[in-house]
């Protein structure tokens, strides 16, 4: 998997990303969704920077599929606490459980893929204790 620092515009594209692909696609009412809350920008990213970071998670995944002959172990819950921990600044978490929430909602459709993302995120972010976001995974 990729390596991008913390806080980065990228780390946060990549949990959108994973989001997004939860449901084992992406459909056009998700990536408008994104767009109109004006996705890159709003996470820093130049244009066509999602698309990239997209492109570079599903490649990843792949990668790992090819490794361990099955793409639904390439993300086990230590994987994914650890995408989780690369983002630990509050502002941005509240951003991205926004975005991720309304890019899985456009399709009208919760998948279990989306709720496993949007659990562990709440979970290592403490979002089912109000405001405050402290980070319980690292």
């Amino acid at each position: 998997m990729h390596h991008y620092p913390r806080n980065s515009p990228q780390a946060a594209a990549r949990l959108l990303a994973l989001g997004m692909i939860a449901d084992g696609h992406v459909c056009r009412s998700e990536v408008d969704a994104i767009r109109h809350l004006g996705g890159e920008a709003d996470f820093g990213l130049p244009p066509g920077g999602f698309a990239l970071v997209l492109q570079t998670l599903c490649e990843d995944l792949l990668y790992s599929a090819q490794s361990t002959g099955t793409l639904t172990s390439c993300i086990d819950e230590a994987l994914l606490e650890s995408l989780i921990s690369d983002i630990d600044d509050p502002a941005l978490q509240r951003r991205l459980v926004h975005a991720i929430a309304s890019a899985t909602a456009a399709d009208g459709h919760f998948a279990d893929g989306e709720q496993v993302v949007m659990n562990a995120l709440k979970r290592c972010w403490r979002l089912d204790h109000g405001a405050t976001l402290e980070p319980a995974c690292a």
